[in-house]
């Protein structure tokens, strides 16, 4: 068993790494990252996948990724768009994404995800998006003191040139196309600022 990869940073996107990791399915064979940065979650991938390939727009992103993997095998990483790339169909047992979604098209991307999942796989999105109610609202000013001080804490930093993006879908938004593009998805809401979607497909 290879050993876990540590974090050499933390903030809230790496929080909700090992919840990801826990939903990798047993003997699991080719796993995908989507928007995969500077593969921080590619490489803990690789101790539970024989196969991990990350995929990120950012020519940056992907040439740190290669960099860190170095000396990893069954590693591998794709510059380009994940809408287009060149990906081959229902060729993975697991896909995820943390906070990359709302950068593309949310529902194109979740059916590209869906397309290349085998049957009986595991999608794993976590994600971004903006208060539209009162209780959204109530729930993020309930919840700044305590990312305020996390993040303190524990020194919330990340790569440098990681793209940020603001999302223009709203929480509700969000789980009503997951819930009819991914149906019997599992939808969560988490304390810092995230929301995760996970799905089984079907085994045919």
């Amino acid at each position: 068993m290879r050993q876990p990869v540590a974090d050499p940073y933390w903030n809230t996107n790496v929080a909700r790494h090992q919840g990801i990791l826990r939903a990798v399915p047993e003997g699991c064979g080719d796993a995908l990252d989507v928007g995969c940065g500077d593969g921080l979650l590619a490489r803990k991938l690789a101790g539970q996948a024989k196969r991990v390939t990350g995929i990120d727009k950012s020519p940056d992103m992907i040439a740190c990724a290669r960099e860190s993997a170095a000396g990893h095998p069954g590693l591998a990483f794709v510059e380009g768009d994940f809408l287009t790339a060149g990906l081959p169909a229902a060729g993975y047992d697991f896909v995820c994404s943390v906070t990359t979604i709302h950068h593309m098209d949310f529902e194109a991307a979740l059916v590209r995800m869906r397309e290349l999942l085998r049957p009986g796989g595991t999608l794993v999105v976590v994600g971004l998006a903006r208060e539209a109610s009162v209780t959204e609202w109530a729930a993020l000013t309930a919840a700044a003191p305590i990312v305020r001080i996390t993040k303190v804490l524990r020194r919330a930093r990340g790569p440098q040139g990681m793209p940020v993006a603001d999302p223009q879908m709203s929480y509700g938004q969000v789980r009503a196309a997951a819930r009819r593009l991914l149906p019997g998805m599992r939808y969560r809401r988490h304390v810092l600022r995230r929301y995760s979607l996970t799905w089984e497909k079907p085994v045919r």
